[in-house]
């Protein structure tokens, strides 16, 4: 079977053999974004609904280019506007959209495991863009595809993520990812933004970002998400830059051929410095190219093979 899940809700349920199907499917779709002519009629007649709980202008905007690329029809629903806000709960939602029979649901939430919970109420396959601090599989996925485009392989390689652990979805996706690619994972954080029980998943962990980023094939930032802190987790943006923020003189710890990558937006001179992000060893720019590949083999995958699997 090419591709047997129905959803892509996590990279945890991901084989080793799902990952390097969607991988290749995506450098296909690279191609075709690439071409003059962006348009296919894969999945014409189909309809893919963008069902965002938390605003994210450019994760919606890469699902939603995605899927008009491959001919879909595509409505973003605002729930700002919606009644969620007048009270409707997540299966009352769940159960108004399957009445409107779409193909494909695009979710972000924020509490982990609600995407989950919607994919038990509707008919048609369901994307987790994003469930609180859970997981984010298409950025894990995009992730590595950029850097099998650039280094050739993931195998091996060894993979430094920096900053903050403890609320980042992105972060857990791409450490399942990761190891299940046979990669070398560390991670470097101030002991306050590092869940509990985080060397468990099978990594490295380190305080210290300078001795974290010894000989790193790749260099990947984390945003810190002040807006799921509640409490004091870091001293101050300037302290944090000193010690966790992406500089020169951090990154030459790491290999001359290194790649840095941040999942984005970026807050330039608190995670990373802004000669670092426009530098010669970024690839944040072909993150979101990839981005847009990665989406649309995931839901052409799920719409034309998955879609009768459970």
């Amino acid at each position: 079977m090419a591709f047997p899940h129905r959803h892509l809700l996590g990279i945890k349920s991901l084989s080793e053999h799902d990952i390097y199907y969607l991988l290749d499917r995506a450098d296909e779709a690279v191609q075709i974004s690439r071409r003059e002519d962006k348009k296919t009629s894969t999945l014409r007649g189909r309809t893919q609904i963008n069902l965002f709980f938390e605003a994210s202008t450019r994760t919606q905007a890469s699902f939603e280019l995605a899927g008009k690329r491959l001919g879909a029809d595509v409505m973003n629903m605002s729930v700002a506007n919606s009644s969620v806000k007048k009270g409707e709960t997540l299966v009352d939602t769940a159960m108004t959209l399957n009445a409107m029979r779409p193909d494909i649901l695009i979710v972000r939430h924020s509490s982990a495991g609600a995407v989950a919970l919607l994919s038990q109420k509707v008919g048609c396959a369901v994307v987790n863009a994003g469930d609180g601090a859970h997981e984010h599989p298409t950025q894990a996925l995009l992730d590595a595809l950029t850097i099998r485009r650039n280094k050739g392989r993931i195998g091996g390689l060894t993979v430094t993520i920096c900053g903050d652990v403890l609320h980042s979805r992105v972060a857990r996706s791409n450490i399942l990812l990761l190891n299940a690619m046979g990669a070398r994972v560390r991670v470097a954080a101030p002991s306050t933004l590092l869940p509990s029980g985080i060397a468990q998943m099978g990594v490295e962990v380190f305080h210290n970002m300078e001795e974290a980023l010894e000989d790193a094939d790749v260099v990947m930032m984390l945003r810190l998400q002040r807006e799921r802190m509640d409490g004091a987790f870091v001293p101050s943006v300037r302290e944090y830059f000193r010690y966790f923020g992406l500089d020169q003189q951090k990154l030459s710890r790491a290999k001359p051929d290194a790649l840095v990558m941040h999942p984005g937006p970026m807050n330039r001179g608190v995670e990373i410095a802004s000669d670092i992000a426009d530098g010669p060893q970024s690839v944040i720019e072909s993150q979101v190219e990839m981005g847009v590949a990665v989406r649309m083999a995931v839901m052409e995958t799920l719409m034309l093979s998955g879609a009768n699997q459970s």
